[in-house]
């Protein structure tokens, strides 16, 4: 069964960071571009960030662009997304997909307030 779990969601304040985890499994995940999106409520599932397969090539999201480092460890099955300087707009849940198996993960919510 294709699953992804996404974790490291938490209260933080302005100004802070975040470390989010997305691990896979039940595919070839090295084989597999993945990407990052968020939802605030009443708008619409947003690209925040995605990878490639080997990690070398990456793209941000011109709004958050600066803020963000998305990397994958293929040997864990992993991609993360490391937040800094979060702002209260950046409130959402945010989401990994695997892009080309139209999967997505449960998500996990981040909220930036003091």
């Amino acid at each position: 069964q294709v699953q992804l779990v996404e974790s490291g969601g938490d209260l933080v304040q302005p100004g802070g960071s975040l470390r989010l985890s997305c691990i896979a499994s039940g595919f070839a995940f090295s084989s597999y571009l993945m990407s990052w999106y968020r939802q605030a409520p009443g708008n619409e599932r947003e690209l925040v960030a995605r990878i490639g397969r080997s990690g070398s090539t990456t793209n941000y999201a011109d709004s958050m662009k600066g803020r963000l480092t998305i990397s994958r460890d293929n040997a864990k099955n992993t991609v993360y997304l490391q937040m800094n300087s979060l702002k209260p707009e950046d409130t959402a849940v945010y989401y990994c997909k695997a892009d080309s198996l139209g999967v997505w993960g449960q998500g996990t919510l981040v909220t930036v307030s003091s």
